[in-house]
């Protein structure tokens, strides 16, 4: 199965940014111990800071199914949520923070409702929880 995991803005800086939020680890360290794990999967990660350039990559459609963390594109894109509502694959939103513990606008998600899922809280293991839920 060839799953992409799409990270939104800021999440380029994931090992860095804000720690006590994000946690200490880097999506490279987090994607070498996904592929370890999932030997049986192709794993393919893209990261984008710009709303098109995400789209974009999401209709390319040559996966199998999606992991995606918006970043703050979750609270406000309607596009990105449109893209996701055509895609016919299995999809899971995952947000490394408790999006329901954070700031008010924090606790909304538009996309969610375009995707099969959400996993929130879980740190930098929801990217591999919501791996083995696609199985």
């Amino acid at each position: 199965m060839k799953v992409l995991i799409i990270n939104g803005p800021n999440l380029n800086l994931l090992g860095t940014r804000e720690p006590e939020i994000y946690g200490s680890i880097s999506m490279e360290t987090c994607l070498e111990k996904l592929k370890s794990e999932f030997i049986t999967h192709e794993l393919v990660y893209y990261q984008s800071n710009i709303e098109g350039e995400i789209i974009n990559r999401l209709q390319e459609d040559d996966f199998d199914a999606l992991v995606i963390n918006p970043g703050a594109y979750t609270h406000y894109s309607y596009a990105i949520a449109d893209c996701l509502k055509n895609i016919r694959k299995p999809k899971i939103e995952v947000h490394i923070s408790n999006i329901y513990k954070r700031e008010e606008f924090r606790q909304k998600s538009v996309t969610a409702a375009n995707t099969d899922a959400v996993l929130s809280g879980f740190g930098m293991d929801g990217y591999r929880l919501a791996i083995i839920s696609l199985k």
